[in-house]
């Protein structure tokens, strides 16, 4: 089964999710950081978003390449 994520993911609809899928997390945890003004909630947000950066990069780097 991680053989299989891990081929989706190596692929552009897989950036693509995991990218979307990052940012929301990075959206659901900055609002619970700024709601409780935890320092973890914060890191979680800020480890989302350099996922979602990784992927986003990938996906452009893939569209670029390839047309």
């Amino acid at each position: 089964m991680l053989n299989k994520l891990n081929k989706f993911h190596d692929s552009k609809p897989g950036y693509a999710a995991f990218a979307v899928f990052g940012l929301v997390i990075a959206y659901v945890f900055i609002s619970y950081a700024i709601d409780s003004g935890s320092w973890f909630d914060y890191l979680i947000a800020l480890l989302a978003i350099i996922v979602f950066l990784q992927n986003l990069a990938k996906l452009v780097g893939g569209i670029v390449r390839r047309g």
